[in-house]
C-alpha cells in the first residue's frame, strides 16, 4: 500500500486482460495465444469462484476435443419447395445445422405458380463412441427428406 492508500499488485497485466472483461461483462473471452491455465491461476489468485468453474470447464472441454482428435462431419442435401423453407430449418434437430441453400429453380407448374426449388445443405459433428466405433447421426433427415417428396 502506497501513501495515497493504493495497492500495488504485482501480477502478469497480459492474464489481467480476460479477468477484467469477464467482471465487466460476465463473458469469458479468451485470446488463443493465452494460455488458458495462465487465466486460471489469476482466476484463483483474485478469488472469483464463478471464473475459476468456466475456466476449468473450458480447459477440461479442449482436453476431451483434443483427445478425441480431429472432428469429422457428416453432411445431408435436402430438397425442398420455397413454402417448405421454414418450416423444415426451424424443425432441425439432433444437432443438425445448417450449411447452404442452393437455387434449383423448378420445371414443373403448381396451378399457376411456379414454386422455386432448393437444394438445403446440413450438417452435424459424428460422435465417437467409448470403443472406438463411429456412430452415424439419426435418420431423421432421411425421413423428413423422404416425406417431402
Amino acid at each position: 500500500q502506497d501513501e495515497t492508500g493504493a495497492y500495488l499488485i504485482d501480477r502478469d497485466p497480459t492474464y489481467f486482460g480476460p479477468i477484467l472483461n469477464y467482471l465487466r461483462h460476465g463473458k469469458l473471452i479468451i485470446n488463443k495465444e493465452l494460455a488458458e491455465e495462465g487465466v486460471l491461476e489469476e482466476a484463483e489468485f483474485y478469488n472469483i469462484a464463478s471464473l475459476v468453474r468456466l475456466v476449468k470447464e473450458r480447459i477440461r472441454d479442449n482436453e476431451n476435443r483434443t483427445s478425441q482428435g480431429p472432428v469429422k462431419h457428416v453432411y445431408r442435401v435436402l430438397q425442398c419447395q420455397e413454402e417448405e423453407l421454414t418450416q423444415m430449418v426451424s424443425t432441425m434437430s439432433d444437432g443438425w445445422k445448417f450449411e447452404q441453400l442452393i437455387s434449383i429453380g423448378s420445371s414443373y407448374n403448381y396451378g399457376n405458380e411456379d414454386q422455386a426449388e432448393f437444394l438445403c445443405v446440413v450438417s452435424r459433428e459424428l460422435n465417437n463412441s467409448t470403443n472406438g466405433i463411429v456412430k452415424e447421426p439419426s435418420e431423421k433427415a432421411k425421413v423428413r427428406r423422404l416425406l417431402r417428396r
